[in-house]
């Protein structure tokens, strides 16, 4: 299977474009935005846990990264509200659930092998954030693989994305103003390398998802076997 599969394309996905697919385990459904493989897959995905559902017992032989966008998403190590951001590495595994029900973004097989730190970050705790300039940062992973964050960029400044490897996002909250019009909460996008837009935060600013660094080996990434929603 094959979803916005050519890393050397910009893609854009916005909740009006959303496509909900059902995955093998009842109760659990996910938006693909983007896949390199069949059920074991390099993937990106939205996905949604209906209360009293649980995924079966999985390894993740190329490590899992996830962010709680709402709900309650449960596995072993705990309980994690809107805003925990969990990194579980290569070769780790675990039994997701959720008694209330959840809604998470969640990426598969998208870290380097010899990764080994688990991570779990509550991006709701002021604390875990540092002012520079127009924007705060939550930095959530650094390698020389690849760079994590959640930015908060004040109205109207501009984003300052890397042309260099590429960036993904993902609008957590307000909008960014682009081309021809606006990309509010909800909307993924992915940027291949050399590709710099004249991005700028709307009016009441923006909160979103960014990593880099990740993309430039991404081509043919798909013969990974990566399990789970």
């Amino acid at each position: 299977m094959l979803v916005n599969a050519d890393f050397s394309q910009r893609a854009i996905v916005t909740p009006q474009h959303y496509e909900w697919v059902a995955s093998p385990q009842p109760g659990v459904e996910r938006v693909m935005l983007d896949r390199v493989g069949a059920e074991k897959a390099r993937a990106t995905s939205i996905v949604r846990y209906a209360s009293d559902s649980t995924f079966p017992p999985h390894a993740h032989p190329g490590g899992e990264e996830i962010l709680v966008l709402d709900g309650v998403f449960s596995d072993e190590s705990g309980d994690f509200t809107q805003g925990w951001y969990l990194r579980n590495p290569p070769g780790s595994s675990h039994r997701p659930a959720s008694r209330e029900g959840a809604l998470i973004f969640v990426k598969l097989w998208q870290m380097a092998p010899d990764d080994s730190r688990r991570v779990q970050i509550d991006t709701g705790d002021p604390s875990a954030w540092t002012r520079a300039g127009e924007r705060s940062v939550c930095q959530l992973f650094s390698s020389e693989a690849e760079q994590v964050s959640l930015q908060r960029v004040d109205a109207g400044q501009a984003l300052g994305l890397p042309a260099a490897g590429g960036a993904e996002l993902f609008v957590l909250a307000g909008a960014i103003v682009v081309e021809n019009g606006f990309h509010e909460r909800g909307t993924w996008l992915r940027l291949p390398a050399g590709d710099q837009p004249d991005w700028k935060a709307g009016p009441e600013g923006v909160t979103f998802y960014l990593k880099t660094g990740h993309l430039s080996c991404s081509v043919g990434g798909g013969s990974a076997h990566a399990t789970g929603p």
